[in-house]
């Protein structure tokens, strides 16, 4: 599938902001079933865009933006090709081990209540990973009713499941939690999802976990599913908080509006 995607984020400062620092996980990486054909990032401030890999191996842009700033807008526009692989991830990026994703973070880390629930999708499904895996798709998707929106300020793997409802970001924090406490390396992706004509999630996020014998594999537990070609897989990390696409700080008192609009097209 060819996808052409823009994203605009922008931020008003009330009052002017007198300095501003970004840093920006808003450009793809090729693997066996995407392909980037092009892809811009362009700021409305006078800064330059200094180019980098974080340590998770995702393509990373950094600027400084002086004022005073009434608003600062970032936009994207690319195209990619993509290819539905079952969610199988291979050809990316790894500079670390399995094992460094059973690392918990205070977002994901799986209190009794998941652990329980894990165990008990473990004790129905035999034993295998890639069985529990699925069982937590499906099991996460009944536990957990759908939000629009993820919870702000993000909340953590324990709150999201003892409240049974949030977005995109809190269920994969779920799966996540419940996956490590199983064993499984887990991580979390963020990135662009295509839904056919209506407007695409601003908050797109889903988990991958590594399977034996077979490699790390994608799965959606918002929509109890594993990716397709409708995804534009973008940046991973630990939790939310280390693939984020865009992270940031201003410099001065007052207030923040935050506006994202996402456009994707086949």
């Amino acid at each position: 599938m060819r996808l052409r995607i823009a994203h605009s984020i922008v931020r008003h400062y009330d009052p002017p902001a007198a300095s501003a620092i970004q840093v920006l996980r808003l450009t793809p990486r090729n693997h066996e079933g995407q392909y980037v054909i092009d892809w811009r990032i362009e700021v409305s401030a006078d800064a330059t865009l200094v180019a980098h890999e974080d340590a998770f191996g995702n393509f990373t842009h950094v600027f400084t933006a002086d004022g005073p700033l009434e608003e600062l807008s970032v936009n994207v526009d690319g195209e990619v090709e993509t290819r539905d692989t079952g969610g199988l991830i291979r050809g990316a990026v790894e500079r670390f081990p399995p094992s460094l994703f059973l690392r918990d973070t205070s977002l994901t880390r799986a209190d009794r209540a998941i652990r329980d629930f894990a165990q008990q999708v473990r004790a129905a499904s035999g034993g295998e990973a890639s069985a529990e895996l699925h069982a937590l798709l499906r099991g996460l998707r009944d536990e957990i009713a759908p939000a629009s929106v993820p919870s702000e300020p993000a909340a953590t793997a324990a709150e999201i499941f003892a409240r049974k409802r949030g977005g995109a970001q809190d269920s994969t924090h779920v799966f996540i939690g419940a996956a490590r406490s199983l064993g499984i390396p887990a991580r979390y992706v963020a990135g662009y999802f295509c839904t056919g004509g209506a407007t695409p999630q601003s908050d797109c996020a889903w988990a991958e976990a590594f399977v034996p014998d077979v490699g790390w594999v994608g799965f959606d537990p918002a929509k109890g599913a594993c990716p397709t070609d409708a995804y534009v897989r973008v940046a991973v990390g630990l939790d939310a908080l280390g693939a984020a696409l865009t992270r940031g700080k201003r410099y001065g008192a007052g207030d923040e509006t935050l506006k994202i609009a996402v456009k994707m097209d086949q």
